[in-house]
């Protein structure tokens, strides 16, 4: 039982951190539509230049930092790509992406894994001032940034810019007849979710005390795993602050099912392939469901003319459409 409980914890301590990145990837898909592909790179790169600046003796909260900052830019790269140079959007994350892996490997000075076992970083001051374990250490020090996160985000896109972000991913024309410029509200969104997304990183770096330039393959799709779980979960909330937060709560189901899954023998080397299935699922069913429907009522409209017109055969001789050569 203990084993399990450790587990559960483990699995809730990185689901929390990685469900920053999350909210990072939501503003993109969930608002402005685009599946932005920078997301493996920029989380990676979030986590090396934090590891990085550990180990060159920057401060544990300076170099978190930084790792946000480095994400912002990455995804202000993308987000110029896009907007200045017309390339498309999922073309210009991948660009982004691909050039992200010989930078992560340059500021890991070409080794692809640096590790912080001997390093203090944010997790460890809890460690070793309040005596809880590298896990429990995790899950709060992820619990107040998460807050943090959405409170700020809540905040901001309450604001006059962040509004106009949201009805860019809405109704970009009918934004743009309102005098607003999409091309910048498009910049700051990648940039916006490319800074949480490199914030996530370099938490997890820290977690999991090593950087490895492979540590954010697939991170776009535990994104949108995570997120069709939380609206699943949560589909009903119409609050905005509320649907943030179900998109943490589904990357803690998704780590908990990863971890669950593993515990029972499956190879981790699969959780790619079935994330990649649960969410292609997802995004089918509910297209599955609205045809179905479209044709359950055209079939229910259809029986309801014969109906009619069995009852009412005179009415039905008398309407001129039904004449022959009408």
């Amino acid at each position: 039982m203990s084993g399990l409980l450790l587990v559960t914890q483990g699995a809730v301590s990185q689901g929390v951190l990685w469900g920053i990145m999350v909210l990072g990837v939501y503003i993109t898909y969930k608002l402005l539509d685009i599946p932005d592909l920078t997301a493996d790179g920029s989380f990676t790169l979030g986590g090396c230049v934090c590891t990085v600046a550990i180990l060159s003796g920057v401060d544990p909260i300076l170099a978190t930092v930084m790792g946000l900052f480095a994400g912002l830019l990455a995804g202000a790269v993308t987000g110029i790509l896009h907007t200045v140079f017309e390339i498309p959007a999922i073309l210009a994350g991948i660009l982004t992406q691909i050039g992200l892996w010989s930078v992560n490997l340059r500021i890991m000075g070409g080794k692809s894994n640096n590790p912080l076992l001997k390093s203090d970083s944010t997790i460890s001051f809890f460690v070793d001032n309040f005596g809880v374990s590298q896990s429990q250490a995790a899950l709060i020090v992820g619990i107040i940034l998460v807050l943090i996160v959405i409170a700020v985000l809540y905040w901001f896109f309450g604001t006059e810019i962040g509004a106009a972000l949201r009805a860019t991913g809405d109704n970009a024309d009918m934004i743009r007849a309102q005098g607003v410029n999409i091309n910048h509200t498009k910049l700051i969104a990648l940039s916006l979710s490319n800074g949480l997304i490199g914030l996530s990183g370099a938490m997890v770096a820290q977690m999991q005390k090593y950087a490895d330039t492979n540590m954010g393959r697939g991170a776009i799709v535990i994104g949108l795993a995570a997120i069709v779980i939380g609206e699943v979960l949560m589909n009903r909330v119409k609050n905005f602050g509320l649907k943030l937060f179900s998109a943490v709560v589904g990357a803690i189901i998704y780590f908990l099912i990863r971890a669950y899954a593993i515990q029972l023998g499956l190879n981790v080397n699969d959780m790619q392939l079935i994330s990649a299935l649960l969410v292609a699922i997802a995004l089918a069913i509910p297209v599955a469901m609205r045809k179905w429907r479209e044709k359950a009522a055209y079939t229910e409209g259809d029986l309801y003319a014969d109906e009619h017109a069995a009852a009412n055969p005179s009415a039905n001789a008398l309407n001129p459409q039904n004449k022959e050569g009408r």
